[in-house]
């Protein structure tokens, strides 16, 4: 499951982040992470602070019941969100345009570029 209920009043979604993209853009789901390209640079919490916006004008919710509970330094993050069903964060992110998919370069293939 993608969501993960922290408890009553809180859900949490792991995030990989790919800064530095040219737009905000969520590009789908894959081993139950969120994968999101993020416009801004990972300089001084810029990266951060923009995610933090992307995902509540995505969900509809506060940016303030958006919190970065791990990885606030890297690229994967666990994003706690306060107050909204976890059906419903799913339903919303794939009504933008994600979709579950598989990353050509995380494929292992073999020699010759068969996949294994």
């Amino acid at each position: 499951m993608v969501v993960r209920v922290l408890d009553e009043r809180q859900e949490s979604i792991t995030i990989q982040v790919q800064p530095n993209a040219r737009r905000n853009e969520v590009l789908g789901f894959e081993d139950g992470i969120l994968h999101v390209k993020i416009a801004a640079p990972p300089v001084k919490g810029k990266a951060n602070r923009e995610l933090i916006e992307f995902l509540s004008q995505l969900l509809g919710v506060s940016k303030g019941s958006i919190n970065i509970e791990r990885g606030i330094t890297g690229r994967r993050k666990v994003i706690a969100i306060a107050g909204y069903d976890p059906d419903k964060i799913i339903e919303r992110i794939k009504r933008s345009g994600a979709k579950s998919y598989e990353n050509p370069s995380l494929r292992r293939s073999a020699p010759g570029g068969r996949e294994l």
